[in-house]
């Protein structure tokens, strides 16, 4: 049975996370310095200690989930730790402030930690939604059997628009060469159809037309099958209609495909930069805390 990350043996992580906070909170509302609290004192060296070997080990992630022969625990073991230890760490970072902040290389450290966690919240989010999604919507299909499968519709249907008016094998064929899904990352997020195609208009001359999500198409057959009085043209006409209601669902699956996986990359190319933009302002920190000392 599919046990979720977050579950990983009965929440171990998030037992030993919650754990640390509490000792974390005790000891800040123990500790009663003479000055302010702040970073400075014992329980802030420790706190702070802490929070740095924190933000070592939850950097290793990316190389563990790399390590395909390691022994150092599953992956989904290690994802569940980086959840719920990462949570903790915004309760330990917070305390070793000791809510002092200012506009200096701590602070700064103090907010992209926040940052990474954010972006890292964000992913699990994603990383809870979307598979069952994209399950759903491949149906079983991988995205190259899906492009196949149009490819073999629009096949098809450029036989069956032979054997009609040449407008129909233009229209048939130019709806192929001009759909036009995805493009840009922004594009893809957006789930972006600028796919057109050149249809003949009631005088005869062709146009080329927007045809996002094959309205265009559809509506011209439509048009085409209602007007038809011969039989045998009709029922041609009827199946192309049928064809590209199908390549137009299997286009919107495909769309839908990518905006998944595309949501899914996302967050890494925020979190992982951060990261190291984080590992960066951490070592300024230390080596600040320690020529100041």
């Amino acid at each position: 049975m599919h046990q979720s990350f977050l579950q990983y043996r009965g929440k171990r992580y998030l037992w030993i996370g919650l754990a640390l906070c509490v000792v974390a909170v005790l000891a800040y509302g123990w500790h009663a310095p003479l000055s302010p609290p702040n970073g400075g004192t014992w329980l802030g060296y420790t706190l702070g200690t802490i929070g740095a070997l924190l933000i070592l080990w939850l950097t290793a992630l990316g190389v563990r989930k790399r390590s395909y022969s390691s022994t150092l625990g599953t992956v989904q073991g290690w994802v569940s730790a980086h959840v719920y230890l990462g949570l903790a760490l915004l309760i330990v970072a917070t305390l070793h402030t000791g809510f002092q902040f200012g506009w200096n290389v701590h602070t700064l450290a103090y907010v992209l930690m926040v940052f990474v966690i954010g972006s890292g919240l964000f992913g699990v989010v994603m990383y809870l939604r979307f598979p069952e999604a994209m399950s759903s919507n491949r149906s079983g299909q991988t995205r190259a059997q899906m492009l196949q499968e149009i490819a073999d519709l629009d096949q098809r249907a450029l036989r069956i628009a032979a054997n009609l008016p040449a407008p129909f094998a233009e229209a048939i064929g130019s709806n192929r060469d001009r759909t036009a899904v995805g493009g840009s990352a922004l594009a893809i997020l957006r789930a972006t159809d600028a796919s057109q195609v050149s249809l003949a208009g009631e005088d005869g001359v062709v146009r080329l037309q927007a045809n996002p999500a094959q309205r265009a198409i559809l509506d011209w057959l439509g048009r085409e099958l209602a007007r038809s009085t011969d039989a045998e043209r009709t029922r041609r006409v009827d199946e192309l209609v049928n064809l590209m209601a199908a390549r137009r669902t299997l286009l919107r699956r495909i769309v839908q495909d990518a905006r998944n996986v595309a949501w899914l990359q996302l967050w890494l190319y925020v979190h992982v930069p951060v990261t190291f933009a984080l590992l960066g302002a951490l070592v300024a920190h230390v080596v600040s805390v320690f020529l100041y000392w």
